[in-house]
Protein backbone atom coordinates (compact mmCIF):
# COMPACT_ATOMS: atom_id res chain seq x y z
CA UNK A 1 0.00 0.00 0.00
CA UNK A 2 1.29 3.46 -0.95
CA UNK A 3 0.64 6.53 1.21
CA UNK A 4 1.48 10.07 0.09
CA UNK A 5 -0.48 13.30 -0.07
CA UNK A 6 1.13 14.21 -3.40
CA UNK A 7 -0.77 12.60 -6.32
CA UNK A 8 2.18 12.86 -8.70
CA UNK A 9 4.46 11.01 -6.27
CA UNK A 10 1.98 8.30 -5.31
CA UNK A 11 1.03 7.81 -8.97
CA UNK A 12 4.65 7.46 -10.02
CA UNK A 13 5.33 4.99 -7.21
CA UNK A 14 2.24 2.98 -8.08
CA UNK A 15 3.34 2.70 -11.70
CA UNK A 16 6.93 1.87 -10.76
CA UNK A 17 6.12 -0.79 -8.16
CA UNK A 18 3.37 -2.38 -10.25
CA UNK A 19 6.03 -3.25 -12.83
CA UNK A 20 8.27 -4.94 -10.25
CA UNK A 21 7.97 -8.76 -10.29
CA UNK A 22 6.47 -10.12 -7.09
CA UNK A 23 4.97 -6.80 -5.98
CA UNK A 24 1.33 -5.75 -6.21
CA UNK A 25 -0.07 -2.36 -5.20
CA UNK A 26 -3.35 -3.03 -3.36
CA UNK A 27 -4.22 0.56 -2.50
CA UNK A 28 -3.15 4.20 -2.53
CA UNK A 29 -3.97 6.61 0.32
CA UNK A 30 -3.56 10.39 0.48
CA UNK A 31 -4.26 10.84 4.19
CA UNK A 32 -3.69 9.08 7.48
CA UNK A 33 -7.39 8.30 7.92
CA UNK A 34 -7.60 6.89 4.40
CA UNK A 35 -4.47 4.84 5.04
CA UNK A 36 -5.88 3.21 8.18
CA UNK A 37 -9.17 2.40 6.43
CA UNK A 38 -7.35 0.78 3.51
CA UNK A 39 -5.04 -1.11 5.87
CA UNK A 40 -8.00 -2.70 7.66
CA UNK A 41 -9.81 -3.61 4.44
CA UNK A 42 -6.90 -4.63 2.19
CA UNK A 43 -4.45 -6.11 4.75
CA UNK A 44 -1.27 -5.09 2.87
CA UNK A 45 1.98 -6.96 3.49
CA UNK A 46 3.85 -3.66 3.66
CA UNK A 47 3.01 0.05 3.79
CA UNK A 48 5.18 2.51 1.86
CA UNK A 49 4.75 6.09 3.05
CA UNK A 50 6.09 9.49 2.17
CA UNK A 51 6.95 12.12 4.80
CA UNK A 52 3.53 13.81 4.70
CA UNK A 53 -0.01 12.57 4.14
CA UNK A 54 -3.05 14.70 4.75
CA UNK A 55 -2.37 16.37 8.07
CA UNK A 56 0.04 13.90 9.58
CA UNK A 57 3.59 12.71 9.04
CA UNK A 58 4.82 9.30 7.95
CA UNK A 59 6.13 8.86 11.49
CA UNK A 60 2.64 9.56 12.87
CA UNK A 61 1.27 6.88 10.56
CA UNK A 62 3.85 4.42 11.89
CA UNK A 63 2.65 5.16 15.42
CA UNK A 64 -0.98 4.63 14.43
CA UNK A 65 -0.15 1.30 12.80
CA UNK A 66 1.87 0.25 15.83
CA UNK A 67 -1.00 1.06 18.20
CA UNK A 68 -3.80 -0.28 15.98
CA UNK A 69 -5.91 -3.19 17.19
CA UNK A 70 -5.40 -5.03 13.90
CA UNK A 71 -3.09 -8.02 13.76
CA UNK A 72 -0.75 -8.73 12.10
CA UNK A 73 0.49 -5.19 11.69
CA UNK A 74 2.18 -4.47 8.36
CA UNK A 75 5.76 -3.16 8.41
CA UNK A 76 6.28 0.38 7.16
CA UNK A 77 8.92 1.76 4.81
CA UNK A 78 9.32 5.54 5.10
CA UNK A 79 10.94 7.45 2.25
CA UNK A 80 11.87 11.11 2.15
CA UNK A 81 12.98 11.02 5.80
CA UNK A 82 13.76 14.47 7.30
CA UNK A 83 17.49 15.16 7.19
CA UNK A 84 17.76 15.76 10.92
CA UNK A 85 18.91 13.62 13.82
CA UNK A 86 15.63 14.15 15.67
CA UNK A 87 13.59 13.19 12.59
CA UNK A 88 15.45 9.92 12.17
CA UNK A 89 15.30 9.15 15.88
CA UNK A 90 11.54 9.77 15.98
CA UNK A 91 11.02 7.47 13.00
CA UNK A 92 13.01 4.66 14.62
CA UNK A 93 11.20 5.12 17.93
CA UNK A 94 7.85 4.97 16.12
CA UNK A 95 8.68 1.51 14.80
CA UNK A 96 9.45 2.29 11.16
CA UNK A 97 11.02 -0.81 9.60
CA UNK A 98 12.69 0.75 6.57
CA UNK A 99 14.14 4.23 6.06
CA UNK A 100 15.09 5.69 2.69
CA UNK A 101 16.29 9.21 1.90
CA UNK A 102 14.41 11.46 -0.51
CA UNK A 103 17.03 10.79 -3.18
CA UNK A 104 16.66 6.99 -2.95
CA UNK A 105 16.41 5.21 -6.27
CA UNK A 106 14.06 2.44 -7.38
CA UNK A 107 16.44 -0.37 -6.46
CA UNK A 108 16.90 0.91 -2.91
CA UNK A 109 13.16 1.27 -2.32
CA UNK A 110 12.37 -2.16 -3.74
CA UNK A 111 15.14 -3.70 -1.64
CA UNK A 112 13.70 -2.06 1.48
CA UNK A 113 10.21 -3.34 0.68
CA UNK A 114 11.42 -6.89 0.19
CA UNK A 115 13.57 -6.76 3.32
CA UNK A 116 10.74 -5.70 5.63
CA UNK A 117 8.24 -8.15 4.15
CA UNK A 118 10.69 -10.92 5.06
CA UNK A 119 10.78 -9.76 8.67
CA UNK A 120 13.95 -7.70 8.34
CA UNK A 121 14.71 -3.99 8.52
CA UNK A 122 16.67 -1.69 6.26
CA UNK A 123 18.37 1.67 6.48
CA UNK A 124 19.27 3.24 3.16
CA UNK A 125 23.04 3.78 2.73
CA UNK A 126 22.81 7.55 3.16
CA UNK A 127 20.59 7.16 6.25
CA UNK A 128 23.01 4.72 7.86
CA UNK A 129 25.90 7.07 7.03
CA UNK A 130 24.14 10.01 8.69
CA UNK A 131 23.38 8.05 11.85
CA UNK A 132 26.91 6.70 12.12
CA UNK A 133 28.35 10.19 11.72
CA UNK A 134 26.07 11.79 14.28
CA UNK A 135 26.58 9.16 16.94
CA UNK A 136 30.33 8.81 16.44
CA UNK A 137 30.71 12.56 16.96
CA UNK A 138 28.19 12.81 19.78
CA UNK A 139 29.46 13.11 23.34
CA UNK A 140 26.02 13.01 24.94
CA UNK A 141 25.38 10.46 27.70
CA UNK A 142 23.32 7.33 27.23
CA UNK A 143 19.58 7.94 27.61
CA UNK A 144 17.85 6.09 30.44
CA UNK A 145 19.24 2.90 31.94
CA UNK A 146 19.71 0.50 29.01
CA UNK A 147 23.44 -0.10 29.61
CA UNK A 148 22.95 -3.05 32.03
CA UNK A 149 20.74 -4.70 29.42
CA UNK A 150 23.43 -4.20 26.80
CA UNK A 151 25.94 -5.94 29.07
CA UNK A 152 23.66 -8.98 29.22
CA UNK A 153 24.37 -9.67 25.55
CA UNK A 154 27.10 -12.03 24.41
CA UNK A 155 29.87 -10.70 22.17
CA UNK A 156 28.33 -12.41 19.17
CA UNK A 157 24.89 -10.98 19.93
CA UNK A 158 26.42 -7.52 20.15
CA UNK A 159 28.10 -8.04 16.77
CA UNK A 160 24.84 -9.10 15.14
CA UNK A 161 23.03 -6.20 16.79
CA UNK A 162 25.47 -3.51 15.65
CA UNK A 163 25.58 -4.88 12.10
CA UNK A 164 21.78 -4.80 12.05
CA UNK A 165 21.91 -1.15 13.13
CA UNK A 166 24.21 -0.42 10.19
CA UNK A 167 21.43 -1.53 7.85
CA UNK A 168 22.83 -4.92 6.90
CA UNK A 169 20.41 -7.69 5.93
CA UNK A 170 20.36 -11.07 7.64
CA UNK A 171 22.10 -12.62 4.63
CA UNK A 172 24.81 -9.94 4.68
CA UNK A 173 25.38 -10.40 8.41
CA UNK A 174 25.71 -14.15 7.96
CA UNK A 175 28.33 -13.61 5.25
CA UNK A 176 30.18 -10.97 7.27
CA UNK A 177 30.42 -13.18 10.37
CA UNK A 178 30.84 -16.51 8.53
CA UNK A 179 27.77 -18.04 10.20
CA UNK A 180 24.48 -19.41 8.92
CA UNK A 181 21.38 -17.34 8.20
CA UNK A 182 19.43 -19.42 10.73
CA UNK A 183 22.07 -18.63 13.35
CA UNK A 184 21.70 -14.90 12.71
CA UNK A 185 17.94 -15.19 13.12
CA UNK A 186 18.44 -17.06 16.39
CA UNK A 187 20.78 -14.36 17.70
CA UNK A 188 18.29 -11.63 16.77
CA UNK A 189 15.48 -13.51 18.51
CA UNK A 190 17.56 -13.87 21.68
CA UNK A 191 18.60 -10.22 21.60
CA UNK A 192 14.98 -9.09 21.29
CA UNK A 193 13.97 -11.38 24.15
CA UNK A 194 16.76 -10.13 26.42
CA UNK A 195 16.13 -6.47 25.68
CA UNK A 196 12.34 -6.69 25.67
CA UNK A 197 12.14 -5.15 22.18
CA UNK A 198 9.66 -6.33 19.60
CA UNK A 199 11.12 -5.38 16.23
CA UNK A 200 14.37 -4.57 14.49
CA UNK A 201 13.62 -0.86 14.27
CA UNK A 202 13.56 -0.78 18.07
CA UNK A 203 16.86 -2.67 18.11
CA UNK A 204 18.45 -0.04 15.88
CA UNK A 205 17.26 2.75 18.17
CA UNK A 206 18.60 0.85 21.19
CA UNK A 207 22.06 0.53 19.64
CA UNK A 208 22.40 4.25 19.05
CA UNK A 209 20.90 5.31 22.38
CA UNK A 210 23.21 3.08 24.40
CA UNK A 211 26.36 4.05 22.55
CA UNK A 212 26.97 0.48 21.32
CA UNK A 213 27.56 1.77 17.82
CA UNK A 214 30.22 4.19 19.04
CA UNK A 215 31.87 1.43 21.08
CA UNK A 216 31.85 -0.85 18.04
CA UNK A 217 33.50 1.79 15.84
CA UNK A 218 36.26 2.23 18.43
CA UNK A 219 37.11 -1.50 18.69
Amino acid sequence: MICDERPLISGALQHMLAEEPGLEVVGVADSGVHAMILMRSHHPDVVVSGPRLGGMSGTDLALQIRDAATDPKPPLVLYGVPDTESGLDEALQAGVNGLCADDAGRDELVLAIKAVTQGGAMLGPSIAHRLLGWFRESERPVVGEPAPLARSLTSREREVLTLTAQGMSIDDIAEELFIGVATVRTHLYRVKSKLGLRDRAALVSFVYQTGLMRESSED
